[in-house]
């Protein structure tokens, strides 16, 4: 097992706790003092199961960060606010569907895993927390870096229609007309009703195919 922890305090008391704790255990962690957000590698095998407490204010990020950064993973449960794994785990068509939602629906299922009340925690937060459960699955045919930059573009005016939300992305609103129709999307609709393969067929259209 290997630790990510940011706190040097934290990241030179974890061993300890561990020996104190699960003496059984103590030789199979190897703690990392680094930013989880900027890590560029973790030492040992491969890891293929992600379990965190991610900081609330950069989880989205440290997320996609870390199942971006390391293929293997198979799995993750993770820890974050409430309304964050709410909008993490959104299907389309919802309220709260959006941004995150996407992004990580790219890297695998992903899916609410029960609620955590803030009187667990000392000192008690002034939020709720939930469990989100994520498990691989192959991505959707296209390319992430420009099906990601189409999502933000998306969702950055939510409440306009795709072809006039898209319109600086695509170059213009008539441009984006023509790739929206090119992927097979009503230009009218809103990014909160695509899913990530949708995003992903819209990205994968040529702009020579604009009107």
């Amino acid at each position: 097992m290997t630790a990510v922890e940011i706190d040097p305090r934290l990241a030179e008391r974890l061993p300890r706790t561990v020996a104190e704790r699960v003496p059984a255990l103590a030789d199979r962690l190897t703690v990392v003092q680094a930013d989880a957000l900027r890590i560029l590698e973790v030492p040992g095998p491969p890891p293929t199961a992600l379990v965190a407490n991610l900081p609330y204010n950069v989880a989205v990020p440290v997320l996609l960060h870390l199942l971006e950064l390391l293929p293997t993973l198979r799995r993750a449960l993770v820890l974050v606010q409430a309304e964050v794994a709410e909008r993490l785990a959104a299907p389309p068509g919802t309220a709260a569907y959006g941004v995150p939602s996407v992004k990580a629906a790219w890297y695998g299922e992903v899916r609410r895993a029960g609620n955590v009340g803030r009187r667990v925690f000392w000192p008690e937060p002034n939020v709720d927390s939930g469990l989100v459960a994520l498990v691989r699955r192959p991505p959707p045919p296209g390319d992430r870096a420009a099906t990601f930059a189409v999502v933000d573009a998306a969702f950055a005016t939510r409440r306009k229609g795709l072809r006039a939300a898209l319109a600086r992305w695509a170059g213009s609103p008539a441009a984006a007309e023509a790739r929206l129709r090119a992927a097979g999307i009503d230009p009218a609709t809103r990014g909160e009703r695509l899913s990530v393969t949708d995003f992903a067929r819209l990205a994968a259209t040529e702009p020579a195919q604009q009107a």
